[in-house]
């Protein structure tokens, strides 16, 4: 595996424990999880916008890094994503992204708190989507 592909798969698995970790707080509804004196994780997480089609938002942050994962590990075994990993971990880092930028700008603009472990997730996702980059000019695409 290519030095920054380990990169992104680093990142993938710590975002993938995170996000276990925020659906873990979501769903349990315990304050105490959250780090005290680390920002406002329990206000970001209890909020509407947690939750996308009553679902937390951070199970499909979960689902996202476990494909990121996935496609890292198998793309030279399986034909599919011998063609086409390339392109679906740059789709799928682009949208996780732009969906952080988005909650980024909730948490700083309409609910005027910090999670740390939303940080976490959204810089794991940016490295990820960093190295989709680079694979796409490496590889000519």
């Amino acid at each position: 595996m290519k030095k920054y592909n380990i990169y992104a798969l680093i990142a993938a698995i710590i975002g993938a424990l995170d996000s276990t970790y925020l659906a873990w707080i979501k769903l349990s509804h315990n304050e105490t999880l959250c780090a005290p004196g680390l920002g406002d994780c329990f206000t970001v997480n209890t909020s509407r916008y947690a939750e996308l089609f009553g679902i937390p938002i951070a199970l499909f942050g979960l689902a996202t890094y476990v494909a990121i994962i996935a496609i890292l590990l198998f793309e030279n075994r399986i034909d599919f994503l011998k063609e086409n990993g390339t392109l679906a971990l740059f789709g799928i880092g682009l949208v996780g992204v732009l969906y952080s930028a988005y909650l980024s700008y909730l948490e700083e603009f309409v609910l005027h708190a910090w999670c740390p472990y939303c940080i976490l997730s959204a810089i794991t996702i940016t490295i990820v989507f960093i190295v989709s980059i680079i694979r796409l000019k490496k590889e000519g695409i």
